[in-house]
């Protein structure tokens, strides 16, 4: 992963999700019922908290799920949610630990197009089709994974100069128009 995603907000979290694929995932699935910088920034106070450098899908899938729980509570909490999103955390790292070896990366890694990728991603525990069709179009758009048909399959979130999720924003500008069409979606009564 090449390039710095600014989800988070904060340089240091941008910089563990530009530079883990786990990171990505985990905050990804920390981007429910939060702001967004909150949710991106979650996996860099896991690490932190568990005095790591990276995020490690095998650590994270054998830690003791109280403590585990206990660690994502600690104030800051890491969630709204933090009990449910340490026991979807570890759900989702002992996935990957099972299906690719405990690497994140694998999930996208040789895929042969875009809707092999689609199906992939919303095989990952706590990702839904919504969900799975923005982290597809993440990855095309910021982060180079562009299998044949990746825009099709990322559906809407994956049109050209679009400003409708996670996958749009490179910044403060782009941040602003996200949360000007997440307004306007939500004025209008309906789902972006």
């Amino acid at each position: 992963m090449n390039t710095t995603l600014r989800l988070a907000q904060q340089p240091e979290a941008d910089e563990l999700l530009s530079r883990s694929p786990l990171a990505a995932l985990v905050g990804m699935l920390l981007d429910q019922q939060v702001p967004m910088k909150w949710a991106f920034s979650g996996p860099y106070t896991i690490a932190q908290r568990m005095r790591v450098d990276d995020l490690d899908a095998g650590a994270i899938a054998a830690y003791d799920p109280e403590a585990f729980a206990e660690l994502l509570k600690e104030k800051p909490a890491v969630h709204r949610y933090p009990g449910s999103m340490a026991k979807r955390i570890q759900q989702l790292c002992g996935f990957l630990v099972e299906e690719y070896g405990g690497d994140a990366a694998g999930v996208w890694t040789g895929v042969a197009s875009g809707a092999e990728l689609l199906s992939r991603l919303k095989a990952l525990p706590g990702f839904g089709e919504q969900k799975a069709k923005i982290f597809l179009a993440l990855l095309g758009k910021q982060l180079g994974v562009r299998p044949a048909g990746w825009r099709e399959a990322a559906g809407a979130y994956g049109e050209a100069g679009c400003f409708r999720s996670v996958a749009d924003i490179t910044g403060v500008e782009s941040l602003g128009k996200v949360r000007a069409y997440k307004q306007g979606v939500k004025a209008a009564g309906r789902t972006p």
